[in-house]
């Protein structure tokens, strides 16, 4: 069995040892603010600030290291999601080893699906609309893995961004995986 190990390029892991609590280190990046952060994280401002008590919110640099709450510690779960953009798959790993594998649509021209290292951050069913019947919000403001009302989308470039699956699957999807479970999109 292969362990992999929670490797977010701009998130890591601490422990509180105080009180056993784990939590996500976000890694601030280029033109960041706290703000935009919290919002990407779905993690209200004033608790973001609480759990950084060292830091000056207006004032970020490159590197610094933002502790965001309350999100469950990436290597106790047991669960992985690789997506390939030119693929147009999404893979379910479990413990390093390939589960399912899903066909999916990505982000049209001028609408790019985001390459990089996520989280799960929330599951909302029955969003209505376009995103079908299940919605899971990744760790980028306004990005997702959802569900579909045009199943003949599925394995072409025409969201605005998202991940888009068949409702079956993604609904699939959001039974299996917890909160917090790390998505990794590459091209």
């Amino acid at each position: 069995m292969m362990k992999l190990y929670f490797h977010l390029t701009y998130n890591a892991l601490v422990k509180l040892t105080r009180t056993e609590v784990f939590t996500l280190i976000h890694t601030v990046q280029q033109g960041e603010t706290l703000s935009q952060i919290a919002r990407d994280y779905r993690t209200p401002l004033s608790a973001i600030i609480n759990a950084n008590p060292s830091i000056t919110p207006n004032v970020l640099y490159i590197g610094q290291s933002i502790v965001i709450p309350g999100f469950p510690d990436p290597n106790t779960l047991p669960y992985q999601i690789e997506i390939s953009i030119n693929n147009r798959w999404l893979r379910l790993l479990r413990d390093g080893v390939l589960q399912k594998q899903y066909p999916i649509a990505v982000g049209r021209m001028l609408y790019n699906t985001p390459i990089g290292d996520f989280i799960i951050i929330n599951k909302a069913p029955n969003p209505g609309g376009p995103f079908g019947t299940m919605w899971m919000s990744l760790s980028k403001e306004h990005y997702g893995i959802h569900g579909t009302n045009d199943p003949s989308s599925i394995g072409k470039a025409v969201s605005h961004g998202c991940i888009r699956m068949y409702n079956k699957d993604v609904e699939e999807l959001a039974r299996t995986i917890p909160i917090g479970t790390p998505v990794f999109i590459h091209p």
